[in-house]
């Protein structure tokens, strides 16, 4: 059953063209310089199929919670979701949105300067100039109150949201947002996942960012749970 992502209010822009991809579990907001839906639409149709293709001869890929080893011809975003968990310690599929809207931003830029890509939560970004991505964190007072900054120069860069109360992906903690911010977007999915995961309560916000800071890679981690709010690394809220 298809359900709005209603959050996409808080990814705005006036100079870019707005438009969704939904195919199957990939439901896919972006903006460019131009109504790209078709080349989108083809470039999501290709790295799925990679994907089942692979999934199929190696369920344990998709199945694993925990790094898996990949066969050594496995297609390039199979290795870079497996590389990616392995650095943080979760399973692959914790980085396939992220790997995903990557995959599909970069695949596009040949016929846009700019572009974003969000796909449930997490977001690839060219952008030209800054940009504000607002947070949302469901019940916690903070919710809606925040963005965070992102000059064009910082960009291509990945900023991905795990969240142990909102929506329905697998998370084994209750942040209220968890968020990390990497060039390689898949990094940046699978680390909001596991420090979404060592969050069950206030307490546990700073020895997640103490995590956070040894994740090479990362460029800067929120956390929001209850009333409280943790940050670290590269990162300009408003």
């Amino acid at each position: 059953m298809y359900e709005k992502r209603w959050y996409r209010d808080l990814i705005k822009s006036d100079n870019l063209v707005t438009f969704e991809v939904v195919i199957e579990e990939t439901d896919l907001l972006v903006m460019a310089d131009k109504d790209l839906r078709d080349e989108v639409t083809e470039l999501v149709l290709e790295i799925r199929g990679k994907l089942k293709r692979y999934i199929a001869d190696d369920p344990g890929f998709k199945e694993s919670l925990v790094p898996y080893e990949v066969s050594d011809d496995a297609p390039k975003i199979i290795k870079e979701m497996a590389e990616a968990a392995k650095i943080v310690g979760v399973g692959p599929m914790a980085a396939v949105a992220g790997a995903i809207a990557e995959y599909v931003g970069r695949g596009i830029l040949k016929n846009s300067k700019e572009v974003i890509v969000e796909n449930g939560g997490d977001i690839f970004i060219k952008s030209l100039s800054k940009r504000k991505i607002g947070i949302y964190a469901g019940s916690s007072c903070l919710s809606n109150k925040i963005a965070v900054e992102i000059d064009g120069e910082e960009t291509p860069l990945g900023i991905c949201t795990s969240s142990g109360t909102v929506g329905h992906s697998l998370s084994f903690g209750k942040a209220d947002a968890a968020v990390a911010l990497a060039h390689s977007t898949a990094l940046a999915d699978a680390a909001a996942t596991q420090i979404g995961n060592l969050v069950k309560q206030v307490e546990d916000i700073k020895p997640a960012l103490e995590f956070a800071r040894t994740v090479p890679g990362l460029k800067g981690v929120i956390i929001i749970k209850d009333e409280q709010m943790g940050v670290w690394g590269e990162i300009k809220l408003v």
